[in-house]
């Protein structure tokens, strides 16, 4: 049981911290991760980076009450695992269709891809 809060809790630091730094700075994270030059974004892309944030940190905090509420810590868990999947295919389509990414960006397939095994290893571990 504590392994399994301990991870949720994780969690929605982690997504709440990557959630903040798409849209708290949108022309920050627009400039370091979309485009060669510096331009300021647009108002439509700053929309959808702040729209992203809030989807972020909204899915942090149901892990972080999950975390605290032993009906819903496993569905807690799944949201994780299919949360990370469902980016994770996306992020592989886009190499296969775009190319290679930045390394941050790289990093992050990789660690979505390793977040989904260790989500359905916590789900089977008898508590």
């Amino acid at each position: 049981m504590a392994l399994k809060k301990g991870f949720l809790i994780f969690s929605f630091f982690a997504i709440s911290i990557i959630g903040a730094l798409y849209g708290i700075f949108p022309s920050w994270f627009f400039e370091r991760f979309l485009i060669a030059t510096p331009q300021p974004p647009s108002v439509d892309q700053s929309h959808i980076l702040r729209a992203l944030m809030m989807l972020y940190i909204a899915l942090g905090l149901f892990w972080f009450w999950c975390a605290f509420s032993e009906k819903y810590r496993d569905a807690g868990i799944l949201v994780v695992c299919i949360f990370s999947g469902g980016l994770a295919s996306g992020r592989i389509l886009s190499v296969i269709v775009d190319g290679i990414p930045s390394p941050l960006l790289s990093l992050y397939i990789a660690l979505e891809l390793v977040l989904i095994p260790v989500c359905i290893w916590i789900l089977r571990r008898k508590t």
